[in-house]
């Protein structure tokens, strides 16, 4: 179970400070795959990040009772000046898992030859996602954050990463961004809808989806 708990969170532009997240307290049950929709600005990735613990609030609390996955597609997941097989490494020493078991799968799973030992800030985004869904299939996470990183590379590997996907599943539950209707359908069971900084949850994605849409005609 995820819980947040009063979250605020904004950011310093030149023009002062954005707020993109108000208050928001939500409890995300165990057994919820849910597709997270919002236009763009709305603060998507953001949560993400603070779910995963990579950023945090300026205010408030967010518990994990669960092992949560950093955010798949976040490009400030690797370190650029090291290559990817020293991210790998990095990563399976963070997590508490076997290096030479997450450096071997991730290197399999990637297919970016190579690659694999340059710097990742040589990497398009398109190998860095590879490289990032890699490293998180090779740890046992309970939760897996993805942001648009189901369509990296060709048809072969999109398939690739679907069926590892739903393998996880058996056991594991999924927080997904997309802007593909078709690819939340394909994942989740639930959807929630960010906009103006507060979050609505809905019973199903095709739910979310309509009211999303229906921001997006305010927005327009």
């Amino acid at each position: 179970m995820i819980t947040l708990e009063d979250v605020d969170k904004s950011y310093r532009t030149r023009h002062g400070h954005k707020q993109i997240l108000s208050d928001i307290s939500c409890v995300i049950p165990d057994g919820t795959n849910l597709g997270l929709f919002g236009v763009n600005g709305a603060g998507k990735s953001t949560l993400m990040r603070l779910i995963a613990g990579t950023e945090e609030p300026d205010h408030g609390r967010i518990r994990r009772s669960r092992r949560v996955s950093f955010p798949l597609g976040f490009s400030g997941t690797f370190a650029g000046s090291l290559s990817g097989r020293e991210n790998a490494t990095f990563m399976a020493r963070i997590y508490g898992a076997s290096t030479s078991y997450v450096v071997d799968f991730a290197e399999d799973f990637a297919e970016i030859g190579d690659y694999f030992d340059m710097p990742v800030a040589s990497y398009s985004s398109g190998m860095n996602g590879r490289l990032a869904f890699g490293v998180s299939l090779a740890i046992d996470f309970e939760v897996y954050l993805v942001d648009e990183v189901t369509a990296v590379g060709d048809y072969l590997f999109q398939e690739k990463c679907r069926i590892a996907l739903k393998d996880r599943f058996a056991y594991a539950d999924v927080i997904m961004i997309s802007h593909s209707l078709e690819t939340i359908q394909q994942y989740c069971n639930r959807g929630a809808v960010l906009h103006n900084g507060t979050i609505a949850f809905y019973d199903t994605v095709d739910a979310a989806y309509r009211a999303h849409l229906g921001n997006m005609k305010v927005v327009a």
